[in-house]
């Protein structure tokens, strides 16, 4: 039977399921491959992991699976996803103090939430002004 690995990574209100099993080395974010992800910057993110370690998916096909929040705060879900499922598929030690040397986001989840609205103002602290005339 075929190895099979799931992992999720999370980052405010995004949130990715990643699989991982054997293959031919293709990426896909919510099934398109990664080479053709239609912004820039959330490629480059998400393919932090790979650059870091070119290694890691040879031989593997990656299906991440992204809902919710904003383009930067999926990329940065599924590049948690894709590194804990690479860690996990190499059970290597190296490429983990690798991982956690570049950026610590990439193993732990971020945990900062935006910060709800209050009332009398524009936003969670920015108040309306006041005129005393």
């Amino acid at each position: 039977m075929a190895k099979i690995i799931n992992t999720s990574g999370k980052r405010k209100t995004a949130i990715a399921r990643a699989t991982i099993r054997p293959g031919k080395g293709v990426v896909r974010v919510n099934s398109v491959p990664l080479e053709i992800y239609p912004n820039e910057m959330a490629r480059m993110k998400i393919s932090e992991p790979i650059l870091l370690y070119p290694k890691a998916v040879e031989g593997l096909d990656v299906a991440i699976d992204v809902q919710g929040g904003g383009i930067m705060g999926q990329a940065e879900a599924v590049r948690t996803a894709l590194a804990r499922g690479i860690i996990r598929w190499h059970n290597d030690p190296q490429i983990k103090e690798l991982f956690l040397t570049y950026d610590r986001t990439l193993l732990v989840n971020d945990s900062r939430q935006k910060e709800s609205k209050k009332p009398h103002g524009r936003g969670a602290r920015k108040k309306f002004q006041k005129s005393y005339r």
